[in-house]
């Protein structure tokens, strides 16, 4: 799972949205200096990418990425099954996209002091080429897969994989909403877990 599918299953709390957001910029235990909302979200995020890494739907999904993009196929996927969540929004949310894209944007502004500096280094360009609304669509892909290609210095040719996705989008779709479901349902009883 990408940025727009942490940030939505992790509920309303603003804390725990930001905390899930930048989860991935913070190492080990580091977590544990934030306050208890924001460590909520950080141990949201670990929970998401266990449960989809090991999940066999997800497996599958990635399985034919892997011959040609290896390590990078999870991280295409990853990609991939935001883009299903961003064009099958009306399904999960009221808000429309752009609404709920801004929201965010503002709210991340808002608490730049709570952010690591990978995380505000990486903002201007996420807001400024709005990320979360550009998922929508295989364009706003490719061009989120040309920016991932830059930042990984061109060692596979992540834009490519826009010729697999078109080749088994249905299938993809398809794959993508059956473990959505599931993944939802796992989120709101590990945030249930760590509400206690």
């Amino acid at each position: 799972m990408n940025f727009l599918a942490h940030i939505y299953l992790s509920g309303d709390n603003d804390l725990v949205k930001i905390g899930n957001f930048m989860a991935d910029s913070i190492r080990g235990n580091s977590y544990e200096a934030y306050q208890e909302d924001i460590k909520k979200g950080i141990l949201l995020h670990r929970s998401i990418d266990s449960f989809t890494d090991m999940h066999p739907i997800y497996r599958q999904s990635k399985h034919r990425l892997h011959e040609k993009y290896g390590h990078y196929s999870g991280v295409i996927m990853d990609i991939f099954y935001d883009h299903f969540l961003a064009k099958n929004w009306h399904l999960y949310s009221d808000e429309k996209l752009e609404d709920y894209a801004t929201n965010f944007y503002t709210l991340l502004t808002d608490n730049r002091e709570l952010l690591t500096e990978k995380v505000q280094n990486m903002l201007p360009s996420m807001i400024g080429r709005n990320w979360l609304v550009r998922y929508a669509t295989i364009e706003g892909l490719e061009m989120i897969m040309f920016q991932m290609d830059h930042r990984t210095m061109n060692r596979v040719d992540m834009h490519e994989s826009i010729v697999e996705l078109k080749q088994y989008y249905t299938e993809f779709d398809t794959e993508f909403q059956l473990f959505f479901e599931e993944l939802t349902q796992h989120c709101k009883a590990k945030l249930k877990e760590l509400n206690r």
